[in-house]
């Protein structure tokens, strides 16, 4: 299966029985136990990105890309604290969720912009470029192409998160305990620590500030790179 076959699942997945499924998991609904599991870890690593925005004490200033905004846990919480979103998705049902839970929630929905597009057709320049959560659905080489061009996109800061490739992890997800099957989900690549960063650096970028989300069904590293 080549790269261009990942992303065409990616998109159709998450229009079809994918949406459906996370759309219950972002959500504040009823789900099972891995459900609620994974929500859980995704809220912490959303969680955690707002904390380190908020502790720089300049986000109402900031103009921010969030690329793989999914339904909008990310972009609208940041749009509601003043920054300025451009908040993409892959999948046209994502977006379109994200739009409506935006215009619920925010004041003033001027502040977050959400279109349907892929990662590698975003343009312009921001602040700060984030991504969550996105890296797992492709393999290293296409994953390497992606965290280029989110570089080129960010003036300061780039924040991504990936699922870490180390023992524990490479054995689990061989034994299908990490993900659903095949049936419920996409393909799970799985990225070394030190590829991601020398890829950052490649682009003129450090590493400021690191954390990892560890749940029973959830594992995610996460990385706040800077310019040098």
């Amino acid at each position: 299966m080549n790269v261009a076959d990942d992303k065409t699942i990616v998109r159709e997945y998450f229009n079809s029985t994918g949406f459906d499924r996370w759309q219950r998991i972002y959500g504040d609904g009823e789900v099972n136990k891995v459900q609620l599991d994974i929500r859980n870890g995704h809220q912490q690593t959303v969680d955690t990105v707002i904390s380190w925005l908020k502790d720089d004490g300049n986000l109402p200033e900031l103009s921010i890309c969030d690329a793989g905004c999914g339904v909008g846990s990310l972009s609208i919480p940041l749009a509601a604290d003043g920054a300025k979103i451009y908040a993409s998705d892959i999948s046209e049902k994502m977006v379109t969720e994200a739009q409506e839970r935006a215009v619920k929630t925010l004041e003033n929905s001027e502040n977050a912009t959400f279109a349907v597009q892929d990662l590698e057709s975003l343009s312009g320049k921001y602040h700060s470029v984030i991504c969550l959560d996105v890296l797992i659905h492709y393999p290293q080489e296409k994953a390497d192409e992606m965290i280029s061009h989110l570089c080129s996109l960010a003036e300061s800061r780039v924040i991504m998160s990936f699922a870490p490739k180390n023992c524990a992890l490479t054995i689990l997800k061989k034994i299908g305990s990490f993900f659903p099957g095949p049936s419920k989900a996409t393909r799970a690549y799985l990225h070394r620590e030190a590829d991601v960063v020398k890829i950052l650096e490649n682009n003129g970028f450090v590493v400021q500030r690191q954390a990892m989300t560890k749940t029973r069904f959830y594992y995610s590293r996460l990385l706040e790179a800077t310019r040098k």
